[in-house]
């Protein structure tokens, strides 16, 4: 489906809709779209990225399957 013939159904949808939820979600989409999440993330969590980003470039890695055999009692 290209995109103007998406537009049109989703215009139609909404022109549809009473469920108020729905457009707030929609409106909530619009106004966040170009937000960027990092300047609202908290400060220990930047660090913990940077923490977890400095560990990767020295090679501090655990394979996905070692990882996935330790928890795979908590799954």
């Amino acid at each position: 489906m290209d995109v103007k013939t998406e537009k049109i159904e989703l215009a139609k949808r909404l022109l549809e809709t009473e469920d108020e939820a729905i457009l707030i979600q929609i409106k909530e989409v619009f106004e966040n779209h170009d937000r960027d999440f990092w300047i609202e993330l908290p400060e220990h969590v930047k660090a913990g990225i940077a923490r977890g980003q400095k560990q990767a470039a020295e090679g501090k890695l655990t394979p996905h399957d070692e990882v996935m055999k330790k928890y795979a009692k908590y799954l």
